[in-house]
């Protein structure tokens, strides 16, 4: 028995991937395909809902809901087990990935959700070259949108300040921190609902509203998407460090938390610009 087999069966936790490739390279682990597997089903069951509407919809309007269902749960459950294998197994085992690998990780996962944004923007560039129009539109840069941008901003604020007490050995800081941040996240989540709210009930602003609006449910569900995910992220953060579980010296799954979430601030900050104030600019 190895000593990460002691130390984990000394703790209870048990492995969530199968160890069968050569000591040294790393862990084979099913949980990153079952994420991947999940975030596509979400596009799949929006898809779904999308060919469910109009005069003549094409399938029957209960295949997006339970498609889209489904796939949260399995997103859900695959990003539960991802962290769990990646951090807290590799936290009660000496063999467990290193800090720079994670690093190194961390930035290519965000190379490639860059691209995924990337996508999302050029479509709508298409869509905004030309003669265009806010006839139809609500106003988008309204006060919410400016408050909830406020709060993402002191997040990462927060978020950067508890990181360098933990760095400085304030434990007591660095929860504040965490717990300020979590909470400003969840209360952006629910800003953006209520503007969802707003538009759909209000001003009659959805999904079939046109070109535009597929653009902008897709942007901001897609960042709002992120930023739940990321606010998981940091609630297991915090509920590790309610157990001790990092130091000074030991705290690698917070610096690639703190990336994750510094990410999605700063793509915020670009669709706000571009999208919320950009698309009441006419040429």
């Amino acid at each position: 028995m190895t000593v990460a087999d002691d130390s984990t069966e000394e703790h209870g936790h048990h492995l969530p991937a199968v160890e069968d490739w050569p000591r040294g390279f790393g862990e084979a682990s099913w949980w990153p395909f079952i994420t991947a597997l999940g975030g596509a089903g979400i596009y799949v069951g929006a898809a779904l809902f999308l060919l469910a509407q109009g005069q003549q919809p094409i399938i029957d309007p209960i295949f997006g809901p339970v498609v889209f269902v489904g796939a949260v749960g399995l997103f859900l459950a695959g990003l539960y087990g991802w962290v769990y294998h990646a951090f807290v197994k590799a936290f009660w085992s000496s063999d467990g990935h290193g800090g720079g690998a994670l690093r190194w990780g961390m930035i290519l996962f965000l190379g490639s959700e860059l691209a995924t944004f990337s996508a999302g923007f050029v479509y709508y560039f298409f869509i905004r070259v030309g003669t265009w129009s806010t006839e139809g539109f609500p106003k988008l840069l309204g006060s919410l949108v400016l408050v909830n941008t406020a709060l993402l901003v002191l997040s990462s604020i927060t978020l950067h300040w508890g990181h360098v007490e933990l760095r400085k050995g304030n434990r007591k800081n660095f929860l504040v921190g965490l717990a300020a941040t979590l909470l400003l996240g969840i209360v952006f989540i629910g800003g953006q609902v209520l503007e969802y709210y707003e538009f759909i009930q209000h001003e009659g602003f959805d999904l079939t509203s046109g070109i535009f609006a597929s653009a902008f449910y897709g942007l901001t569900g897609l960042h709002g998407l992120h930023v739940s995910m990321g606010a998981v992220l940091i609630g297991i953060v915090f509920v590790r460090a309610l157990y001790g579980q990092y130091t000074a010296e030991r705290h690698v799954s917070v610096t690639t938390v703190s990336m994750y979430w510094h990410f999605v601030d700063a793509v915020w900050i670009f669709l706000v610009v571009v999208l919320y104030a950009g698309a009441e600019i006419t040429v």
